[in-house]
């Protein structure tokens, strides 16, 4: 059974919160649906890069190694392993939006292209996405922005929950006949209702990408080890300089050898005490291994599987896979209709205000004047300005401002 003055009280924030974020929500929510196809914009642009004719015998990969250091400013440190003939051989430098790929023709071990995703139209999505192409400011009105949207789902689902009267009809009820105004009010409530798992679930892959949440995140990754194990990344590990070290083309036939699923990389020592790594990429995330050698004897030194992950980078990587829609087509055109439906909610809600709101007043829902927020409601907002910092910070400022116009009303 709802409380009337708190279901009013949730009811004016709610409205508040969504009419602020509103203009960002829908922007998100269509960048986001932009850079979905990412991969099918770029395909065709690139496939000239990436493929060659395959013509008589590959040159060692320890040779194109040595062509595509000299194209880079960093040497490379990782090459993929090509899985057919027609395949260009990538060598990358930096990591994320600092990468760089160069793709030499094995046959003739030339240089077919470099590639960096600074310099492609979706890197320009992508950052209108997280950081409204504005740095660091913008990356903090999103992450400003996703805090709130967690409150406005959690306010929402309340403020809709259909009364005993209604049952259970409520949930999926939308009044055609009752004007243009109750339409838009019941697409946004029934529609937004039934997406608000999705996009909870598709917030929580956004979140790990912010400045204050994603770091509060890994620092506390770091103090409960649950994250990627210190030498995931061969870090700490060194090789025993002693002799000849192990040609790149060996470690190429040992990765191809292992038959390791997805994407299979091998990672070449940077230092004479540097080591060999080989691991896969592939979102069948419990597949994903990675092996650490001696550069000299080619020995061993450690092997990790995706059970030494800790549980909260494991949760973390599952949900960002999910963010991006990389689990398949069905991930892919779920996220698809995530961010289409989170932009027509969004729009219905505005259109629903418009059709409402009276000239000259903003039309902000009135709460009771005795109402007093209960213990319950306070616990739940301190939880979540502590876990969304920049919530908390907004909500203090906002509890301000309202207490002094309530002094100055009085």
């Amino acid at each position: 059974m709802k409380q009337r003055k708190l279901n009013q009280w949730l009811w004016k924030w709610h409205f508040i919160a969504g009419l602020v974020s509103l203009p960002f929500v829908v922007l998100l929510a269509i960048t986001g649906g932009v850079y979905l196809f990412k991969d099918y914009y770029e395909a065709p642009k690139q496939e000239h890069i990436k493929y060659v004719e395959p013509k008589g015998v590959a040159v060692p990969y320890s040779k194109q190694w040595q062509v595509a250091k000299s194209k880079l400013h960093k040497p490379p440190f990782t090459m993929v392993v090509p899985t057919r003939k027609n395949q260009a051989t990538v060598f990358s430098s930096g990591m994320f939006s600092h990468k760089t790929s160069v793709y030499v023709n094995p046959y003739t071990a030339q240089v077919t292209g470099v590639i960096t995703p600074k310099d492609s139209n979706m890197h320009t999505v992508r950052k209108l996405h997280g950081e409204l192409l504005l740095g660091k400011f913008g990356t903090k009105i999103v992450e400003l922005v996703a805090s709130w949207m967690f409150v406005l789902i959690i306010t929402g689902v309340y403020v809709f929950w259909p009364n005993k009267k209604e049952g259970l009809k409520g949930f999926v009820s939308i009044r055609f006949n009752q004007g243009k105004r109750i339409l838009y009010r019941d697409l946004h409530a029934v529609l937004g209702f039934w997406i608000s798992i999705l996009l909870l679930a598709t917030l929580a892959g956004g979140m790990p990408w912010t400045d204050v949440f994603g770091a509060n995140f890994k620092w506390l990754q770091k103090v409960t080890q649950t994250g990627f194990p210190k030498t995931w990344s061969a870090r700490g590990l060194t090789s025993k300089i002693d002799g000849q070290a192990v040609s790149l083309d060996e470690m190429v036939a040992l990765a191809k050898s292992m038959n390791l699923k997805g994407d299979v990389s091998v990672a070449v020592p940077g230092s004479p005490k540097g080591v060999y790594s080989i691991y896969n990429t592939t979102f069948d995330l419990g597949a994903q291994k990675r092996f650490h050698f001696d550069q000299y004897s080619g020995e061993q030194l450690i092997k990790h599987n995706w059970d030494d992950v800790g549980v909260l980078m494991r949760g973390r990587m599952w949900f960002m896979a999910f963010h991006q829609g990389q689990f398949g087509l069905w991930n892919w055109f779920l996220m698809l209709f995530v961010a289409l439906l989170l932009a027509f909610v969004a729009i219905a809600a505005l259109m629903s205000y418009l059709k409402r709101k009276k000239a000259g007043v903003w039309g902000v829902p009135k709460v009771p004047k005795p109402f007093k927020i209960g213990y319950g409601v306070m616990l739940l907002i301190v939880v979540l300005g502590i876990v969304f910092p920049l919530f908390g910070v907004s909500a203090i400022v906002i509890a301000g401002i309202e207490f002094l116009f309530n002094k100055q009303s009085v």
